[in-house]
């Protein structure tokens, strides 16, 4: 999937989802404009890892979670770029805790974070897309805990639920400017962030369980990602890609399908 010609924009590409979005699209021939917060201490490094591969990147510190952060970074990523081509919005704020003592403040945080964010940096970027024409590609990161629910994790799980909603409206609305919306829905994917919740046994642990005998890895998604980015995709807007490793069936499979599998 050729993607050379192509400039990306991927948000909170520092870590994690981010980064193996960023890395993979420019393995598939795009150049890169890659966020971070302020104050990053692995933006540059992946930036880095990205010019590598032979493709241009810039790296630039904004916060996606308020408003002015957002258009201050597509200011800055037009003046480099000239145009953008892809955008892939990755903002998310977590904080599991139980509902009964879930801060108020931090809730609010979540939403912004996670929902707020992606319809403020979609929709400056779709405007950009539409002035320049030519279509162009949107994908959001959602989760597949949009539709499972999950202890500990009711405000992270509403945002990510509310922003599948408003990834198929604004699909609906673009399609006249040819602008394909998708979300993709990872599912438990080995990021820094989980490793600072979990110790690296109890992810190797964890990992075994699931279906795929493994948690899924930031390229895994990244690829999934490429996909929904290239001319491959150019007939499939307004849709949920859940990269997951069977982990919204992961019952079904432990009960009839991991026996077989260890026996082999």
């Amino acid at each position: 999937m050729d993607l050379s010609g192509k400039t990306a924009l991927v948000t909170g590409a520092g870590q994690g989802i981010g980064k193996g979005c960023a890395l993979e699209l420019a393995r598939a021939g795009a150049d890169l404009v890659i966020n971070d917060r302020p104050g990053s201490d692995v933006l540059e490094n992946t930036a880095d890892e990205i010019r590598e591969t032979g493709r241009s990147c810039t790296a630039i510190e904004a916060d996606v979670f308020s408003r002015a952060g957002c258009e201050g970074l597509l200011k800055q990523a037009v003046e480099v770029a000239g145009r953008i081509d892809i955008l892939v919005s990755n903002p998310a704020f977590s904080r599991r805790e139980a509902f009964l003592e879930y801060d108020p403040e931090v809730f609010e945080q979540t939403i912004a974070g996670t929902l707020t964010s992606g319809f403020n940096m979609s929709q400056l970027v779709a405007r950009q897309m539409v002035a320049q024409g030519g279509g162009g590609k949107i994908v959001f990161m959602s989760s597949v805990q949009a539709g499972l629910p999950t202890a500990l994790c009711g405000p992270y799980s509403a945002a990510k639920a509310g922003l599948n909603q408003l990834m198929m409206s604004i699909a609906v609305e673009l399609t006249p400017h040819l602008i394909n919306v998708n979300a993709i829905e990872p599912g438990w994917i080995d990021t820094p962030g989980e490793h600072r919740t979990f110790s690296d046994e109890d992810i190797e642990a964890e990992g075994r369980k699931l279906p795929w005998g493994r948690l899924g890895l930031p390229e895994d998604i990244g690829k999934a990602a490429v996909f929904l980015c290239s001319d491959s995709a150019d007939y499939i807007t307004g849709s949920i890609l859940p990269v997951d490793g069977c982990f919204r069936f992961k019952q079904g499979c432990l009960d009839q399908l991991i026996p077989l599998r260890d026996a082999e």
